[in-house]
């Protein structure tokens, strides 16, 4: 059974390193680059609770200590706000048990539900005395009805924690104790309060990721009851390995779960838990840890899909993925799979087995349906004692829960996915996609759509301006779509698309986005779904570019004078991450052949010993391939001349734009060191450029992590016509830790700098892993080791006997 599982968990990890289905985000923003807006409160932090109330359109946010009304249009209009602090006497008993007075000894709230339509139910850690109370929403002050709240709230702001407020009802998994050793599912109720039991067949360390309630009572023919399912990840107890096996979970619930007469008095008689499996079979890969779930509900419940997003338990794998499921599914492992059971094999030990047997009448975990009814079960308080010692003795299901497909719809290579939302969008085709954002722990978005069994990650944006993890993600459906991203240092607003930054009908078509929409009429890249009118509107979503109407390129060609001999280097920014460069030297293609050509940064045209001979026009394309077909744009052109030799602009290179004038500062140009590249290998050279223009006396200088850089940096320095003087400065070089460069441009009339953070890639990432492979593979062969000795030993042993 160990190898087994050693194979399963550890798979093929140099295959899914070089070969796995990981994508590329097609488009790349930047935080200032495209419209959000944020909410920060001056000394407040955690940001991390969220409500929405669309029908009022609020935003209501938990962070330390206090709570806040927003817009939810304008999340920087700051309605109302209360605050709910500790008392001094309760952060000094905090502390005295060993907890920090400035952070963890204060009050983080945790729960922020809507209670009815007058009251918010509001718990927070309270210094690890978790309490809870009502937030009148007219007057926005809290009302000092204090609760209890063990089994509502975590004692630890950074213990896991989940809650759902269902029909008046709070549902919660947490722990019930200050140490954290009790795990809880609890229903906090006026009519019957519930908990599991303390157990580790029923909860064995988990980490809760997610609660919700599935309407599944609506128009149902067997008079079924709605549940609520909770999302976690707990130590397995049905897997033997020589660590703790972290194991995906699905566990339900029936709302109208009264407890036992007897057995399981005040105790759910309906907690019933499967394994949730996310892999990828062709590598052998188990993605093993739901980091968070997001419930994509419909008008009919039975369309329910659950997105979950795991990780593997392995840290330095570094893939994320996505799983879908049908709800169907899930009912079909609940409602007819087979029961685990505890079994004594030999040398004492117990297994976790299959049970083969019947189980007894009333099928153990299920909900009251007509079918009870008929036989006298009203209520879980009528349940026989055989059924209810069943669930007490089963409630972990042989049967796993099986994805869509049997595979992620999404693997993403050296990036942590923390949080999910979806959002479900009919395009211009009248077919409906499911549009799966995910935030990571660095601040970013993605926004992945699958088209025809065709993953498509659309962009990533740079939500928040520093990396930080985002720790909320909640998605408003109204008709004015937004994403309100939570994090320890402000709420972000974002809006679900961002179609007015394709400026051209190709890369908005290219863009395959289901909201965007090329607006023939207004000659622009349009929202559809807020649109006000479909007609005119061109969107193909299988990429075919071919649709949009045949433009002239509308950009200007730049006139730039060299001095014979030196370098220059040509920007190009492409607008995909997807697409290849093509430079053109008169509408010729251009080979790059070092060292006279070089492409760096991946697009820029680097030219070194500039002659007579590399004057003339240059031209940088985007080609971007889809469905086999290539869609080409002209994204930069460039006329390169000599003093005294100019090309003049001819009918074939128009808007001309010349700039030799004298500078009066200096001045850097882009790409800035901070458009760069933020992220390297260890050990592994690469390069940094700087350039600049400014008077006779200008200068380049470049720091690394303060100290002046010389023996690495090479530079060109040439005159334009009009006396000012433009220099490319360029670096090369490798770093073991984290570093920041600093380039500067000085002159005496005014200087500029530049800086960009190097953060170093988990050093010799393959390297590591196949390092990791043959230490668990070791530890593998050792534990085996030990077992042939063991059973050598009980061997000589029966011998003797």
């Amino acid at each position: 059974m160990a190898l087994t599982i050693f194979g399963i968990f550890l798979g093929l990890f140099l295959e899914v390193s070089t070969n796995g289905p990981y994508g590329v985000p097609r488009s790349s923003w930047k935080n200032h680059e495209v419209s959000l807006t944020e909410f920060i409160e001056p000394g407040v932090f955690n940001y991390s609770t969220l409500l929405l109330n669309e029908e009022k359109k609020i935003l209501y946010v938990g962070a330390r200590e206090a709570i806040f009304e927003l817009n939810l249009e304008n999340i920087a209009v700051r309605n109302k706000q209360v605050l709910w602090k500790v008392p001094e006497g309760k952060r000094k008993e905090c502390e005295l048990k060993g907890k920090s007075k400035e952070t963890e000894c204060l009050n983080y709230i945790r729960v922020l539900q809507m209670q009815n339509t007058s009251h918010l139910f509001v718990c927070g850690t309270h210094a690890f005395q978790p309490s809870c109370d009502y937030l009148s929403i007219q007057d926005f002050k809290l009302e000092n009805r204090t609760e209890d709240g063990r089994g509502k709230c975590s004692f630890d702001p950074a213990q896991s924690f989940t809650s759902v407020m269902v029909d008046g009802d709070l549902y919660s998994g947490t722990v019930y104790n200050f140490l954290g050793s009790e795990p809880i599912i609890y229903r906090s109720s006026t009519q019957a309060s519930l908990r599991t039991e303390y157990s580790i067949s029923w909860l064995n360390e988990p980490s809760f990721v997610h609660a919700d309630v599935i309407r599944e009572s609506k128009d149902s023919a067997d008079g079924d009851d709605d549940k609520v399912y909770f999302f976690f990840t707990e130590v397995s107890v049905e897997y033997e390995f020589f660590v703790k096996l972290s194991i995906p979970r699905i566990a339900r619930v029936c709302k109208g779960d009264l407890g036992g007469q007897r057995t399981l008095q005040k105790k759910w008689t309906s907690f019933l838990k499967a394994k949730l499996v996310c892999s990828m079979p062709q590598l052998n890969f188990v993605f093993n840890i739901v980091r968070d779930v997001f419930i994509l509900k419909t008008s009919e419940w039975k369309n329910t899909v659950i997105y979950g997003l795991f990780t593997s338990q392995w840290g330095n794998v570094g893939f994320s993925a996505v799983c879908a499921y049908k709800i169907s599914t899930v009912n079909e492992v609940f409602a007819k799979g087979k029961y685990m059971e505890k079994a004594i094999v030999e040398h004492s030990q117990t297994k976790w087995v299959r049970y083969n047997g019947v189980p007894p009448s009333p099928r153990p975990g299920g909900c009251i349906t007509n079918k009870e009814r008929q036989q006298n079960v009203t209520s879980s308080l009528h349940l026989p004692d055989k059924t209810l010692q069943f669930v007490k003795d089963h409630p972990l299901m042989d049967d796993a829960v099986l994805p869509t497909g049997h595979r992620p719809q999404l693997v993403m290579k050296d990036v942590n996915y923390t949080q999910i939302v979806v959002d479900q969008i009919q395009a211009l085709d009248n077919n409906t996609y499911d549009i799966i954002f995910t935030s990571t722990d660095k601040g970013i978005l993605h926004k992945t759509v699958i088209i025809a069994n065709d993953v498509h990650i659309i962009e990533e944006i740079q939500l928040l301006p520093h990396p930080e993890p985002i720790k909320t993600l909640l998605l408003s459906s109204g008709q004015r779509r937004f994403l309100y991203a939570g994090s320890d240092g402000r709420v972000i607003q974002s809006p679900t698309a961002f179609c007015e930054k394709y400026k051209s009908c190709v890369n908005c078509i290219l863009a395959r986005d289901p909201y965007c929409a090329w607006s023939s009429e207004d000659n622009t890249c349009v929202n559809q779904v807020t649109s006000r009118s479909k007609r005119g509107l061109l969107q193909m979503l299988n990429g075919d570019a071919s649709v949009c109407p045949s433009v002239n390129y509308d950009v200007k060609y730049q006139a730039i004078v060299v001095q014979h001999g030196t370098a220059i280097r040509l920007l190009c920014q492409l607008n995909s991450n997807l697409a290849n460069v093509v430079w053109k030297k008169n509408d010729i293609p251009l080979t790059p052949d070092p060292p006279k050509y070089e492409i760096v940064g991946d697009s820029d045209l680097l030219i070194f010993n500039i002659s007579e001979h590399d004057q003339g026009n240059y031209s940088c394309f985007s080609v971007e391939q889809v469905q086999n077909s290539d869609f080409k744009q002209l994204v930069a052109a460039y006329i390169l001349s000599l003093p005294r030799e100019p090309v003049l602009p001819t009918s074939t290179t128009p808007n001309l734009e010349i700039k030799t004038e004298e500078s009066s500062v200096a001045r850097l140009l882009p790409p800035l060191l901070s458009e760069q590249m933020q992220s390297v290998y260890g050990h592994r050279a690469f390069h940094l450029f700087c350039q600049a223009t400014g008077p006779s006396d200008l200068s380049i200088k470049w720091e690394k992590n303060g100290k002046k850089l010389e023996s690495t940096v090479t530079e060109q320095k040439y005159r334009w016509p009009g006396g000012a003087v433009h220099m490319l400065s360029w670096i090369k070089d490798t770093v073991a830790s984290d570093s920041e460069y600093n380039c500067s441009a000085t002159s005496s009339a005014g200087n500029a700098t530049s800086k960009v953070s190097i953060h170093l890639r988990d050093a010799a990432l393959e390297s590591s892993w196949e390092n990791e492979y043959h230490q668990w593979k070791g530890a593998l062969d050792s534990h085996q080791k030990v077992m042939q000795s063991w059973e050598k030993a009980w061997e000589d042993c029966k011998h003797h006997l």
